[in-house]
């Protein structure tokens, strides 16, 4: 087996949760190697809908959603789907999900994800900057939008969740809905104006624009998809099956696929793939100003650099299992619900894999037990936006500069 020399800080995926820490980590003057098969920021990393909520720090398991949730599982064209064939593998990740909407371990989860995404927009736009493309992040602020006011009211609590941690919201009616966004069919006439909140404007373009600059700052990047990882005396070694590397530290950001890893430690990381799908239009006639986002389908649409993009739905069904082309087309019509004028003819569609846990917390940190092995995995549907700031937390982490304590809440060690 070849073993290649390498004493400084492997990073394991290069989705854009590992490209910030390897930025974070180069900028504290730590040697670093990225390892991963695919094209940097290619995955999911690519595919997201764009959006940067620093203020989303209500969990998906809100007090009530089970019964919710119950409903939609009901309905085949709702925003989450489980197949059939997959439930006794959902059964576990489910209960942790009911039990982490109890009200006091929700306000627990925020507290938590509000010092995660904290100034999570002025975070790209300073990266961003730094990199030459400061036009990628855009501050027009995000509208969500609601049927009606009845709609909107069911979501109270967790918009209230979020004003407790600095978010600062309009509502909207129709006529300030069409102000905004004329292009809103009348089925909505109600909704939330985040003034403060953002979106980048090409995630693959400021992901690829990330590694070149990381290449520059002599970060080697290694394409290699690593399947065991093994501590020796002095530092780790890390392998593909063929090869083999050394490192005197190892960060996991391998989203979705970082469980086998840890797995491999003695760790079992209930990670699941919310998979995630996108209709993408290169040349829309409708084209809105900022990100709109149908609160009533989960649905995101956000007008890119390429096109316009149109993200959502929640799918189980593991990482093997081939795109559902019949489930990514039901975006369209969910779409066009709130934009009656938008053609959608031959979209290109998209699957991604969302990392997600049942608390809606990453695991960040150190594997206690394991020294030198650290954790940057578990996003959800914010990995986009808190990728930055995990980057300067998981790179302050490493040099000493923030207390283990400041990231316990975000261990592995609270699956035991």
């Amino acid at each position: 087996m070849q073993q290649a020399q390498h004493n400084g800080v492997a990073v394991i995926g290069a989705g854009v949760v590992g490209l910030c820490t390897a930025y974070s980590l180069r900028q504290a003057g730590l040697p670093v190697t990225l390892y991963d098969p695919n094209p940097p920021a290619s995955q999911c990393s690519s595919g997201n809908a764009g959006a940067l909520s620093s203020r989303s720090v209500a969990p998906l398991a809100m007090p009530g959603v089970l019964r919710g949730a119950l409903s939609m599982l009901l309905d085949a064209s709702s925003p989450l789907h489980i197949p059939a064939t997959y439930w006794w593998r959902a059964a576990p990740w489910l209960a942790r999900f009911a039990v982490a909407a109890r009200p006091r371990r929700v306000r627990e989860i925020a507290v938590a994800l509000d010092y995660l995404l904290a100034g999570a927009v002025d975070s790209h736009a300073q990266i961003a900057a730094e990199l030459g493309c400061a036009e990628l992040v855009r501050r027009t602020g995000q509208l969500h939008l609601y049927p009606d006011t009845r709609a909107r009211g069911q979501d109270r609590i967790a918009w209230e969740l979020k004003q407790a941690h600095g978010l600062r919201l309009q509502p909207v009616d129709r006529g300030a809905i069409t102000d905004l966004e004329p292009a809103v069919g009348p089925a909505y006439t109600a909704g939330v104006f985040l003034p403060d909140e953002g979106w980048m404007a090409e995630p693959l373009r400021y992901g690829q624009t990330l590694a070149a600059r990381l290449a520059q700052m002599q970060v080697e990047r290694v394409p290699a998809r690593i399947t065991g990882m093994h501590r020796t005396a002095q530092n780790w070694l890390l392998s593909d099956g063929s090869r083999s590397w050394q490192a005197g530290q190892v960060v996991v950001c391998a989203g979705a696929w970082s469980g086998a890893l840890l797995g491999g430690q003695g760790y079992r990381v209930p990670l699941e793939s919310q998979r995630g799908y996108h209709l993408h239009l290169a040349r829309p006639n409708v084209v809105p100003g900022r990100v709109v986002v149908l609160a009533d389908r989960k649905v995101f649409i956000t007008p890119m650099e390429s096109g316009l993009r149109m993200a959502g739905t929640v799918e189980f069904g593991g990482l093997q299992k081939p795109p559902n082309e019949r489930r990514a087309m039901l975006l369209a019509r969910h779409v066009q619900a709130g934009l009656p004028q938008l053609r959608i003819d031959a979209p290109v569609i998209w699957l991604g894999h969302r990392p997600c846990l049942p608390d809606s917390l990453p695991v960040l940190g150190s594997v206690p037990g394991r020294e030198g092995l650290w954790c940057a995995f578990g996003h959800g549907h914010v990995g986009l936006t808190a990728s930055a700031n995990t980057g300067r937390l998981i790179a302050r982490a490493i040099t000493g500069e923030l207390p283990a304590t400041a990231l316990a809440p975000y261990s592995i060690a609270r699956f035991g």
